[in-house]
C-alpha cells in the first residue's frame, strides 16, 4: 500500500471558476490522484496514493490544458508578486486603450442626434480593435477550453462579443442598416458595436479590479517571511562566522546577542535573556530562557547574550510551519466555492442551448418583417445577458461606495468575498492581547507593607526600572513618571536576565524583580507581601517585587488591560445575534479575568486559552466543521493563519502587516466598536449587489 503524499502547484492562466474546474477535473482523471483547485488562491492541492504519479507528470497535465503550473514551493513570494504585477499592468493598458476607443462608439449609437452618414463604419473602424485584441484574453481563453471540449464564462464571453461583432459587419456590407438605439427588434437590420465593445470594457475592468485584488493574496506571506532572520552568527571552531541564516544546520551553535533575531529553533546552552515570542505567542510579557530552555526562531532576543545550539532548521523551523499555515488556510476551498464551481461547469453550455433556443423559436415561430435579424437578436441577447456584465459593473460600483463609506469609518475591506461571507457569520473569536487589550503593559496597583509609603516605593522603582527595556519595567517606570512629575537619576544599573534588576538611586540600593532574584540577593520577603504576589499571578496578572533597606517594601502589580471600546463591542455583536469566543496564548486564569471584563461568558466554549498558532488555526477550522461561520479578529503573525482560515479575517490596523494582509478587514484604528459595523456594513453592500 503506498503512503499518500501531498504536492502543492502554483498556477497561472485562470480566468474564472470553470477554468479551475478543468484543471481540477484533468489532475483527477490521473490514477491515483485527487485535486483540489482554488481559483482565488492560483493554486492546486494534489493529493496521491499512486507512486508512478511525480510532480512532473502533473505539472505537464496542467500545461496540456493550456495553463502554466510550477511547484509552489518553488515559488518565492517576490515570484509571484512579479507576475501579478505584470499581470495588473496589462489589464490595465488593455482596458484603457479599450475604453477611449469604445466610448465614442456606445455615445454615438446610442444618441441618435449625433449619428451622421456613415458613422457604422466609423463605429467598426474604432470597434475592431477592442472586439480583438481588447478582448483576446476571453477569446483565448474560449479556444483553449474548445480544443479540450470544455467551455467557462470566457466561451460565453467570447461567443457574445464575436457574434455581435459578425452580425453587425455583415449587416453593414450586406444588409439594409437602419438607425436605431441599443438592441431593436422592431423590424430592420441594426448593427450592434456598442454591444460588442461595452461587453470587453466592463469585463476587462471587472478582470483588472480582480487581479489587483488578488496581488494582496501573497502579501501575508511576503510579510511574514520578512520577519525571519537574514543571517547567523555561528560559532565554528571558537571563532564567529557570519552566514546566511537559510544556510544554518541542526547542531550549529548560533550567537545570539540582545536585539537580535535568533535564526533557528533551538537549546540554550549558555546566557541567561529575556525572549520576545509575541510572534509566537502574541503574549507582550516576555520569556525569561537560560541553560536548557528551549527557543524558537525568529523570536527576538532582549538582554543578554546567548549560545543556542540548532535543533530545528528550514522545513523543520516553527517558523516555517507558521508560514505553511498561512498557505494552507489560504489555498483551502470553501464549501460555497465548491458550490459555484459546480454550478459555473453546467451554466455556460446551458446558456448557450438557451440562446441555440431563442434564435429557432423568433426565426420559426416569429411574425416580424425581417426573422432572421430578430431571431439573431433575440439569441445574441440571451449572450450577452448571461455575461457576467451586471455584475462586472456593479459590483466595482458597490464596492466603490461601500468602500468609500467604509473607509469614512476607518475600515478597509479587501474584496468582494468578504461580502459574501459577513451574511454567514454567527461566531466571533477574538484574539486577546492587542485586539481586546490594549497590548500594552499597565502598573494597575501597588501593594506597599505595612508603614511604607507608596510614592517612594514608586519613585524609586520607577527611577530604576526607567534604565530597562522590559515591558513591566517600562509599564512602572511610565506610571512613576506619570504621577510624579520627574525620577531620580540610577547609577551602577545591572540588569539580571531571567531576574530583573538593581542599581542606586537616591544613595539607595534598589532591587525589583522576581523571588528568585530577592533569595538570591538574601533580601527578605514578607509574608504579607508573598501572598499579594501570589494573589496577583492567580488573578492572571504580572506582579514583581520592590525591595531596598535590606527587605522587600512592596509588589507591583502590572497587566495587559481591556481597551475601552472592547465591552461595547462584544455587547454590540450580541445584539447582532453574534457568539463572541476569547482565542488566547496566555494561561487560563488571566483569559478569565479578560473575558468577564468585557462581557464574554467564561465556560471552556467561550474561552480557549494556552493555544499556539497552529491551535488557533485548529480552532477555527474546528468551530467551522461544526457547522460554525467565523469571522475571526486578531492582530498580531500568530494570528495570521486563523485569520487566513477563518470565514471572514478582521485585522486591527495598529497590529502587524502580516495580519492585515491575511485578513478581509482592517480595522484601522484598531476600535471593536467597528467589528460590527464593518459586519452591517458588509452585508448592505452585498445586498446593493445583489
Amino acid at each position: 500500500m503506498t503512503d499518500e503524499r501531498t504536492i502543492d502547484l502554483s498556477l497561472t492562466g485562470m480566468t474564472c471558476n470553470a477554468c479551475a474546474m478543468n484543471i481540477e477535473r484533468g489532475l483527477t482523471a490521473l490514477d491515483g490522484v485527487a485535486a483540489t483547485v482554488n481559483f482565488a488562491a492560483e493554486s492546486a492541492r494534489v493529493s496521491i496514493t499512486n507512486s508512478s504519479i511525480t510532480s512532473e507528470r502533473l505539472i505537464s497535465v496542467v500545461e496540456g490544458l493550456g495553463y502554466g503550473a510550477r511547484l509552489l514551493e518553488d515559488t518565492t513570494p517576490d515570484m509571484l508578486d512579479a507576475e501579478v504585477r505584470e499581470k495588473v499592468t496589462a489589464l490595465k493598458i488593455r482596458l484603457t486603450a479599450s475604453a477611449i476607443l469604445a466610448l465614442p462608439v456606445f455615445i454615438v449609437s446610442m444618441f441618435t442626434q449625433l449619428q451622421f452618414t456613415n458613422w457604422q463604419w466609423w463605429a467598426l473602424v474604432f470597434s475592431a480593435p477592442v472586439v480583438t485584441w481588447g478582448a483576446w484574453p476571453f477569446h483565448r481563453a474560449a479556444l483553449m477550453n474548445a480544443r479540450h471540449r470544455s467551455t467557462t464564462m470566457d466561451t460565453l464571453i467570447s461567443l457574445g462579443v464575436v457574434a455581435a461583432t459578425a452580425w453587425s459587419v455583415w449587416a453593414l456590407i450586406w444588409g439594409d442598416v437602419t438607425t436605431h438605439v441599443g438592441m431593436d427588434m422592431s423590424g430592420g437590420i441594426h448593427v450592434y458595436f456598442e454591444v460588442a465593445v461595452s461587453v470587453t470594457v466592463f469585463l476587462l475592468a471587472g478582470r483588472y479590479f480582480e487581479a489587483r485584488a488578488k496581488r494582496r493574496a501573497g502579501d501575508a506571506l511576503r510579510a511574514l517571511l520578512a520577519l525571519g532572520a537574514r543571517q547567523a552568527v555561528v560559532l565554528r571552531d571558537g571563532e564567529e562566522v557570519v552566514i546566511d541564516a537559510a544556510k544554518v544546520k541542526v547542531g550549529d551553535r548560533l550567537v545570539v546577542r540582545p536585539g537580535e533575531t535568533i535564526a533557528a529553533d533551538g537549546i540554550v546552552e549558555e546566557g541567561n535573556s529575556s525572549i520576545d515570542a509575541s510572534m509566537l505567542t502574541g503574549e507582550s510579557v516576555p520569556v525569561d530562557v537560560g541553560p536548557g530552555s528551549k527557543v524558537t526562531g525568529t523570536t527576538t532576543n532582549l538582554t543578554g547574550r546567548l549560545i543556542v545550539k540548532a535543533r530545528r532548521v528550514g522545513a523543520d523551523s516553527t517558523f516555517a510551519q507558521m508560514t505553511k499555515l498561512v498557505r494552507d488556510a489560504q489555498t483551502t476551498k470553501a464549501p460555497v466555492q465548491r458550490l459555484a464551481d459546480r454550478v459555473s461547469s453546467v451554466f455556460v453550455p446551458t446558456v448557450i442551448l438557451i440562446a441555440v433556443g431563442t434564435f429557432a423559436a423568433w426565426y420559426f415561430l416569429g411574425d416580424s418583417t425581417d426573422q432572421v435579424s430578430d431571431a439573431f437578436t433575440a439569441a445574441v441577447a440571451v449572450l450577452i445577458i448571461a455575461c457576467p456584465c451586471a455584475l462586472g459593473l456593479a459590483t466595482p460600483t458597490a464596492l466603490m461606495v461601500g468602500s468609500g463609506r467604509a473607509a469614512q469609518m476607518g475600515i478597509v475591506i479587501k474584496g468582494v468575498d468578504v461580502l459574501q461571507s459577513t451574511r454567514r457569520i454567527d461566531t466571533v473569536v477574538f484574539d486577546k492581547t492587542g485586539t481586546v487589550t490594549t497590548g500594552v503593559m499597565q502598573l494597575v496597583d501597588v501593594i506597599v507593607a505595612d508603614g511604607v509609603a507608596r510614592n517612594e516605593v514608586l519613585l524609586l522603582a520607577g527611577s530604576l526600572e526607567h534604565a530597562s527595556e522590559h515591558p513591566v519595567a517600562k509599564a512602572i517606570a511610565q506610571a512613576a513618571r506619570a504621577e510624579l512629575g520627574s525620577l531620580d537619576h540610577v547609577s551602577q544599573f545591572e540588569s539580571l536576565p531571567g531576574l530583573g534588576t538593581t542599581g542606586v538611586v537616591a544613595a539607595r540600593r534598589v532591587i525589583v524583580g522576581g523571588e528568585a532574584l530577592f533569595s538570591k540577593q538574601l533580601v527578605l520577603v514578607s509574608k504579607q507581601l508573598r501572598e499579594a504576589l501570589v494573589s496577583a499571578r492567580e488573578s492572571g496578572n504580572t506582579a514583581v517585587l520592590v525591595g531596598y533597606d535590606g527587605s522587600a517594601k512592596a509588589v507591583c502589580v502590572v497587566a495587559d488591560r481591556p481597551k475601552p471600546s472592547s465591552a461595547t463591542a462584544i455587547s454590540d455583536l450580541r445584539n447582532l445575534g453574534l457568539r463572541p469566543v476569547l482565542l488566547t496564548g496566555d494561561n487560563r486564569e488571566t483569559a478569565i479575568a479578560v473575558a468577564s471584563q468585557v462581557g464574554i461568558e467564561t465556560d471552556d466554549q467561550h474561552v480557549i486559552a494556552g493555544v499556539l498558532p497552529a491551535d488557533k488555526v485548529r480552532v477555527v477550522a474546528d468551530l467551522q466543521e461544526r457547522g460554525y461561520a467565523v469571522a475571526m479578529v486578531g492582530d498580531g503573525v500568530n494570528d495570521a493563519a486563523a485569520l487566513a482560515q477563518a470565514d471572514v479575517g478582521i485585522a486591527m490596523g495598529t497590529g502587524t502587516d502580516v495580519a492585515m494582509h491575511a485578513s478581509d478587514l482592517t480595522i484601522v484604528s484598531g476600535d471593536l466598536r467597528l467589528v460590527s459595523e464593518a459586519i452591517l456594513l458588509s452585508r448592505a453592500t452585498l445586498r446593493t449587489i445583489s
